[in-house]
C-alpha cells in the first residue's frame, strides 16, 4: 500500500506546485497590469547585492520616435500579432540551432523578462509562448509596450529607456530624437557588448535603416491610443 501511495502523493505534490505557481503568476500578471513591475534580472542583482538604474515612466512620456523606432526594430507586427508571431516562431524552430530572438516578439520578450530567465532553449521558449499569448489577452498594447520599455536591459545595470536615454545621451526619454531612439533599439540585442552612445559603424547603419523606416502609422497610432 506504501508503494501504490507514493505515485499519488507525487503526483498530488506536482498537482498542487503547479496550481500555486499558476496562482502567483495570475497575481503577478494583475499587479503589473497597475503597478511598476520589476524584471527577474532586476531581483537577481538585488539578491546578489548589486544595484541597478531604472526610473519608471509613462508611455506618455517617451519619444514617439523612440517607441516607434523600438517596435520597428523588435517586433513590426507587434499591433497585429496576439502576442506571439507565429509564422516567424515556425521559420526559427525549423533551424538547426534552435528558437533565438529572432522569432521574440515584444510580449515574449517582455514575458521572459517578468517571469523566466536568460539563455536559449527549448523549455524556457515552451514558457514563453503560453504566458506571451495570456500578457496579449489581457494587457492593452499600450501596457504591455511601455512595461517592456521599462525593463528592457541597455547595459550592466541599466533597465529602462529612461536610465538609459539619461545614461548615454544625458536626456530624458521624451527628447530623444529618431536618431538616438534607433541607436537605442539596436543596441537591444546585445547591450552588454553595444553601447548606443558609440556606436560601431554597423549599428549606425542599422539605426540609420530604422530611422528611415520607422514611422508612425495611423495603424500602430490606433494601437496604442
Amino acid at each position: 500500500m506504501a508503494r501504490r501511495s507514493l505515485p499519488r502523493k507525487i503526483f498530488r505534490a506536482v498537482l498542487w506546485t503547479g496550481l500555486a505557481l499558476i496562482a502567483v503568476f495570475a497575481g503577478l500578471v494583475a499587479l503589473y497590469a497597475f503597478v511598476p513591475p520589476v524584471s527577474t534580472l532586476m531581483l537577481a542583482r538585488l539578491v546578489t547585492g548589486q544595484s541597478y538604474e531604472r526610473t519608471y515612466v509613462p508611455l506618455s512620456r517617451i519619444s514617439p520616435a523612440a517607441v516607434a523606432a523600438v517596435v520597428n526594430s523588435e517586433d513590426a507586427t507587434f499591433c497585429a500579432n496576439d502576442g506571439v508571431d507565429w509564422a516567424s516562431l515556425v521559420k526559427v524552430l525549423k533551424r538547426e540551432k534552435g528558437p533565438n530572438r529572432g522569432a521574440s516578439t515584444i510580449t515574449m520578450q517582455t514575458a521572459k523578462n517578468l517571469f523566466l530567465w536568460p539563455g536559449r532553449s527549448v523549455i524556457r521558449k515552451g514558457l514563453e509562448i503560453p504566458i506571451a499569448m495570456t500578457l496579449g489577452k489581457v494587457w492593452p498594447k499600450q501596457r504591455t509596450l511601455e512595461v517592456y520599455l521599462n525593463i528592457a536591459e541597455w547595459g550592466d545595470g541599466i533597465f529602462g529607456i529612461e536610465a538609459a536615454a539619461r545614461r548615454y545621451f544625458k536626456k530624458s526619454a521624451s527628447q530623444l530624437t529618431p536618431q538616438e531612439g534607433a541607436l537605442l533599439a539596436v543596441a537591444l540585442p546585445n547591450p552588454a557588448k553595444r553601447n548606443p552612445s558609440q556606436p560601431r559603424a554597423f549599428h549606425r547603419r542599422l539605426a540609420a535603416a530604422i530611422v528611415t523606416r520607422a514611422r508612425v502609422s495611423p495603424e500602430t497610432v490606433a494601437c496604442l491610443d
